[in-house]
């Protein structure tokens, strides 16, 4: 017995085609608005088309593209689905002897091909292209404005036993307030204070200023005090420059690395790890949308295509929703970052089976 049949196959053909012909006019859409509002920029600039193609539009359609794949993953099988069902195809498949569960087996791997096809650019292929797509906008249409945020009240773990301690790093790379201690075995033996640090950019060292230093021994101690300290740190002005949306620009890989040196450091970590699950949870609901398309769209109901595609945008709409009110509660601290990721999923899959058992009475 074949695992895929002539029908399996045009219900795949249906699938992919419908969705990627939905997704390249939504990406030929968004182009051409995106192209008349730089447009201005791109003149004034003297950019080369070459250069606007291969650095800004070749990088600008992957991560729209994985945008906007679960919501038109979740249309094409309403649209193809509800077709076929008012040509009475679906009746037909179904009288022949196939079961509801077969005939979701073209649906299931098509969902698979999908899944995998935003696994592989969301993890491997837009991070890249988003930090080319950032740099380009940044030079060209941003016209350099600042584009990092700097922290305040700062605790960070440099290295094993040694803590810094800052109330503010601005942008010209000096930071006030500043206390270094040092631990030996959760034992306090040095404290330094200082009215604050700058980096200088020609020694590459930071430059400590006021400063006053306890040193701890077993049975005494050693005070010193100074106008100025050369030294080197366990640490750049990098660490302490925020720039939006960072964590988009690190492969998984990449990802995960800069997790753990940041949890080492004490470093607030749930927005890189909301990233980081988004990456699976948002292939994986691929499977979620496409059983509860197939199961709204498989049988005649009054209103039509019309109604079908109404319903699927308020579920798909409701999906998005709740997956940014779940990361919310995350950001918040509410909720560790995995279960606000898959939360949605958990939610929409218990849709899912209700779906299925009713379309397959």
């Amino acid at each position: 017995m074949k695992f895929y049949r002539t029908i399996d196959i045009y219900i795949t053909k249906k699938f992919l085609g419908t969705f990627f012909y939905a997704i390249a006019l939504i990406l030929s859409i968004a182009i051409v608005f995106d192209m008349s509002e730089n447009l201005d920029e791109f003149l004034s600039k003297e950019i080369s088309w070459g250069t606007i193609i291969s650095e800004y539009y070749l990088n600008f359609i992957p991560y729209f593209a994985n945008l906007f794949s679960p919501l038109f993953t979740f249309i094409a099988v309403i649209y193809f689905t509800s077709k076929m069902a008012y040509n009475t195809e679906i009746i037909a498949i179904l009288s022949s002897g196939v079961s509801y569960a077969r005939l979701m087996r073209p649906y299931l791997v098509s969902a698979l091909v999908l899944a995998a096809f935003s696994f592989v650019l969301g993890n491997y292929i837009i991070p890249p292209a988003n930090e080319t797509l950032n740099q380009f906008r940044q030079f060209y249409i941003d016209n350099d404005r600042q584009t990092v945020s700097t922290e305040i009240n700062i605790h960070r773990q440099i290295e094993p036993g040694v803590f810094i301690y800052m109330r503010r790093f601005n942008s010209n790379n000096v930071g006030d307030r500043f206390t270094l201690e040092r631990f030996d075995e959760h034992q306090l033996v040095e404290k330094l204070t200082a009215d604050n640090i700058r980096w200088d950019e020609e020694s590459g060292k930071w430059i400590i200023n006021n400063w006053w230093k306890r040193t701890l021994y077993d049975n005494y101690e050693e005070i010193e005090k100074g106008y100025r300290l050369d030294t080197t740190l366990n640490m750049t002005p990098e660490d302490y420059k925020i720039v939006k949306n960072q964590m988009e620009n690190y492969t998984t890989p990449e990802l995960k690395k800069e997790i753990r040196l940041m949890k080492m450091r004490g470093v607030n970590t749930v927005e890189w790890e909301l990233e980081r699950h988004k990456r699976v949870a948002g292939p994986f609901s691929a499977f979620i949308l496409t059983i509860i398309g197939a199961g709204l769209a498989s049988r005649k109901i009054k209103g039509g295509l019309g109604f079908h595609l109404g319903l699927g945008l308020l579920l798909s709409f409701s999906y998005i929703l709740f997956m940014q009110i779940s990361t919310v509660f995350a950001i918040s601290g509410n909720a560790s970052p995995l279960v606000a990721v898959w939360i949605p999923n958990l939610g929409y899959s218990i849709i899912a089976f209700f779906v299925f058992r009713w379309a397959a009475r």
